[in-house]
């Protein structure tokens, strides 16, 4: 039942940087992100992520708020695969990839402002 509110397709995920131009390069090499525009007045850019309707905002303040709040989390097709992409690019990870059998894999990483993201990797259809 849909709610009263309206909701459209479409997420945007605000993310705090201290560079907007080193975080749009990061996201876009490293993540693979596409980039979609840039507003210099008010310090703010966005990227499409593969996931359609998803998008990564990013928002330049002077000290930016890490390490807590929501923490987005993508699903990759193999997650040791774009593990390994992403160390080779020198991206840091929290520890080993942590499985819960039958159900997910799971991968934190960091990026070049120390937010959190995750990688998830579907096991439950397998």
């Amino acid at each position: 039942m849909p709610s009263a509110l309206g909701y459209v397709p479409g997420l945007t995920i605000s993310i705090q940087v201290k560079d907007r131009k080193v975080s749009t390069a990061w996201y876009r090499d490293v993540m693979g992100f596409t980039f979609l525009y840039d507003l210099e007045d008010i310090g703010w850019c966005e990227l499409a992520t593969e996931v359609p309707g998803v998008n990564v905002g990013l928002s330049e303040v002077e000290k930016p708020q890490t390490g807590a709040g929501p923490v987005p989390t993508f699903g990759v097709k193999d997650i040791d695969a774009a593990r390994k992409i992403l160390e080779s690019k020198g991206v840091r990870f929290d520890g080993q990839t942590m499985t819960i059998a039958g159900m997910v894999k799971l991968a934190t990483l960091f990026d070049p402002d120390n937010n959190a993201l995750m990688l998830f990797q579907d096991l439950s259809k397998h």
